[in-house]
């Protein structure tokens, strides 16, 4: 059957209306340390969803050929590519969400606190930046270590008397991941129905997945041992298999564009999204802590506190929380000195 072309050009008219009626007035992302392993993936994925108006690209090298690559994608968002510190400002002016995988990756033996002297200088550096030009926008801190590089940023808002703690998440989406990927083989499950809460931190023994809170599992001793093991260590699996040629790029890069996406729906009034995420919180004595967090027209909505844990999460629990204050601390006296 052939259609008329009056009705083919409705059709084509109800769609784009369809398409265009998601998308946020104002809705531009900036993506800083848009050049590297995560930073170019995380883009893609920004550049296809609806939501995005506009995309800035920023980095320190490169991020002008990443734009030119990405702006051929047919999608609506416009790209726009930015090297350098003398032109982060434009980059930043107007953005709603910025989100900032930059800095350096781990290589095999590195754990995410050694990276600490590089990627604090960064990450603070960046937090002026916004500070300066975008106060207003809602930043995703995916540079590690989060446990640390987050209060860095509040410290520097604070400082420059902009900071909305509805405003700042450390990005701990793809330790939600990876729990939902190893948990659904080890039990059967379909991944894509699979929820698991992850709390704490995002390093090592202060990432806390909560087993015992999984609706329909039926772990072993060992079960919960291993994978709670694989949990807080996955990233260090990916970097020894990637034999110093990096660390977790593109599974982090889908876990970042997929808490972008969480908020953007969010700011633009959709209701029920719940993420685990790295918030200023008073759930424990933690000032920091990763907990599901409702998102809301404003950023933060709800902070969510913990359930009943476990004999064994509640001694995990009860070990990591010292860790996570004094990483804080660490954030926190760089920030200041």
């Amino acid at each position: 059957m052939m259609l008329s072309r009056r009705a083919l050009a409705g059709g084509q008219r109800a769609f784009a209306r369809s398409f265009g009626s998601t998308r946020v007035a104002n809705s531009k992302v900036a993506v800083l340390g848009a050049a590297g392993g995560i930073g170019q993936p995380l883009s893609l994925i920004m550049k296809e969803d609806p939501l995005t108006s506009e995309l800035a690209v920023f980095d320190v090298v490169n991020a002008p050929g990443v734009a030119a690559d990405l702006s051929h994608i047919a999608s609506p968002a416009k790209v726009a590519g930015y090297v350098g510190m003398d032109s982060i400002g434009d980059a930043l002016t107007g953005s709603k969400v910025v989100v900032i995988p930059a800095g350096v990756p781990r290589k095999p033996g590195m754990t995410r606190d050694d990276l600490f002297n590089t990627n604090a200088s960064i990450v603070k550096s960046l937090a002026e930046a916004c500070a300066a030009n975008c106060p207003d926008a809602h930043f995703l801190i995916i540079s590690n270590p989060v446990n640390s590089t987050v209060p860095i940023f509040k410290e520097v808002l604070t400082k420059a008397g902009v900071y909305n703690p509805k405003h700042l998440f450390g990005v701990t989406t793809l330790d939600v991941m990876r729990a939902k990927t190893f948990v659904a083989e080890n039990q059967g499950f379909d991944v894509n129905t699979t929820d698991v809460t992850v709390v704490g931190g995002h390093a090592g023994t202060t990432i806390l997945p909560l087993l015992s809170q999984i609706e329909g599992a039926n772990f072993s001793d060992e079960d919960i041992a291993a994978l709670t093991n694989r949990i807080q260590f996955g990233g260090d699996e990916v970097v020894k298999a990637k034999d110093g040629a990096g660390s977790a790029t593109l599974s982090m890069a889908v876990a970042g564009a997929h808490f972008a996406k969480q908020l953007l729906k969010a700011l633009n009034g959709e209701k029920g999204i719940t993420e685990c995420t790295f918030v200023e919180s008073d759930v424990t004595d933690a000032p920091f802590f990763a907990s599901p967090v409702t998102l809301g027209t404003d950023g933060v909505e709800a902070i969510h506190g913990l359930p009943e844990l476990s004999a064994v999460e509640q001694a995990n629990f009860d070990e990591m929380l010292p860790t996570l204050i004094a990483q804080a601390e660490k954030g926190v006296a760089f920030a200041n000195k």
